[in-house]
């Protein structure tokens, strides 16, 4: 049962239609936009929606995600990524160890999103790039 639960989650993740509400690959074009990007950090990477378009852009890409489902999910669909099972508020890799971490509606689920932000930062050379759901409360 609970195989087939994280089955859904993924299919509903991997949607060819709320990739298109997302627009996964805008996204990633304006996340590239303006600066030299080579090397990617995917926080909250999932199945891999948005690492698999920026590996087709030609980058190195990590992924995190804390749900070992997912990291699984994520290693099949972007075999040439670097995927690994670590929490957004405290990422195991050095100062400045990416020229781009992004963070795709990943805050939400967060318990501490201000650390998960401050740790994206810390790992972060060139720039951080936030796609996240809108709220009002």
């Amino acid at each position: 049962m609970k195989e087939d639960k994280i089955f859904r989650d993924i299919e509903r993740l991997r949607d060819p239609r709320r990739s298109a509400r997302l627009e996964t690959e805008r996204v990633v074009s304006l996340c590239l936009q303006g600066s030299k990007i080579g090397k990617v950090l995917d926080i909250g990477t999932g199945s891999g929606v948005f690492a698999e378009i920026f590996s087709r852009s030609g980058l190195s890409v990590n992924g995190i995600d804390i749900q070992e489902s997912m990291i699984e999910a994520a290693r099949r669909f972007v075999p040439k990524a670097h995927f690994q099972i670590a929490d957004s508020e405290s990422l195991p890799f050095g100062d400045n160890s990416f020229d781009l971490c992004f963070l795709g509606l990943t805050l939400h689920e967060a318990g501490r999103p201000l650390l998960s932000l401050q740790e994206a930062y810390r790992a972060c050379a060139v720039k951080t790039a936030v796609l996240e759901w809108s709220y009002a409360k």
